[in-house]
Parts: structure tokens; sequence; C-alpha cells
């Protein structure tokens, strides 16, 4: 019965959001709306454009993404924005020594998901909240960029190949504080046309105690 009422009240959102800004355009949504479509909406996207993401407006995620709560307000993170051509074309090439059968995807172009900006995040290593505040942060980037029709996907596999010794002077260019670690990387870009799938969600995973 629990299930039932939660997974009632996720239709009630569902249907508040298919409805959403389907007015005349002289209608604004409400904040509510907006930002509940953002969330509701935001989907991984793995191709993307050539084109780097405007750099005002990788200011303003950036930005948002440092609003994000973090542990006693510590903000532990550090962020690194590269759309430096040469920087991304290094990495994928390692990765492709790495791993030779990267450049047998469809569509591979490089190893960021095709993306031509990407945010690199690290976190103190002895941090012991560094990694859930940093996922904060990656979470307000992503839903900012989705906002201003700006394409994102978290990228866990870039690390070890960060890490490794022929990568080393990328990770030197991103010149991290002392102690510090690269937690994961996030691609963002304008999407290419059908570049989205609509995921399924277990809902039945969250409900009310009584």
């Amino acid at each position: 019965m629990r299930i039932a009422k939660f997974m009632a009240t996720i239709a009630s959102v569902a249907a508040m959001v298919g409805c959403c800004c389907t007015e005349t355009q002289n209608t604004e949504c409400s904040k509510e709306q907006a930002v509940i479509e953002t969330i509701m909406t935001r989907r991984s996207v793995r191709n993307y454009t050539s084109e780097p993401v405007n750099r005002e407006q990788m200011a303003k995620i950036l930005e948002c993404g440092m609003y994000a709560p973090s542990a006693m307000n510590m903000q532990p993170w550090a962020v690194r924005v590269v759309d430096a051509p040469d920087f991304i074309e290094g990495v994928t090439n390692i990765a492709i020594e790495h791993n030779p059968q990267l450049k047998e995807q469809e569509g591979f172009h490089n190893f960021f998901r095709n993306a031509p900006t990407v945010a690199f995040i690290a976190c103190p290593v002895e941090s012991y909240s560094g990694e859930y505040d940093c996922g904060l942060l990656s979470e307000n980037m992503m839903l900012s960029a989705w906002s201003m029709g700006i394409g994102s996907c978290c990228l866990g596999s870039v690390i070890p190949v960060m890490n490794s010794e022929a990568a080393k002077p990328y990770l030197e260019r991103l010149q991290l504080p002392e102690g510090y670690k690269l937690q994961v990387a996030i691609a963002f870009g304008y999407p290419e046309p059908n570049s989205t799938k609509e995921p399924e969600r277990d809902l039945a995973k969250g409900f009310y105690i009584e």
C-alpha cells in the first residue's frame, strides 16, 4: 500500500512535468515546474557536435556547481575545464593505446564521448566527505547545463587513463592542488540530434516507512 501511494505521487509529478510549458508562449513556467522539468528530462549525452561549449555558458555552469552544498561548507573540490583540442586528442591517443578497440566504436572521435569540452573534478585524498561533495557539485553542473540546452555525461573511465604514466603531462596541466586526486570527468557539449535515450527507472526502490 505504501509503495502504491508513493508510485501514485510520482505519477502525479510526471503528469505535471508532461504538461509543463505547453501553454501559449506568453505563459511562463513556474520555478517549481522548470526545476522539475530539468531534473526529469536530463539525460546522459554520448554524442556531441564539434563546437566547444560557449565559455560564458560554461562559466555559469561552473558557478552553479560551486553553489552545491558541502560538509561544513568546506568546498573541497577543484574543477578544471578543458576545451583545448590538443589536450583532448592527446588523452584520446593514450586511451587508444590502452584499449585499441575504442576507435572501433561507431562514430568514435574522442575518448570523452566525442565531447569538445571536459570538466575534471578532483578532491583531497584525505577528505572524509570530498567524494560526496564532488558528486553534489557534478549534479549541479549537469542540471544547469541541461537547462541551457547543453548535454553532459559522467566519465569514470577517464580517471585510470589520466592517472597513467603516459598521461602524466596532461594531469600536470590541470594544476591540481597538492594532495588532490581526480574524482570524475564530465563531458559537456551541444547534443547531436537523437543522441539521448529514455531510461527506465525503478521507482519502487524508494518509499515511505511508517
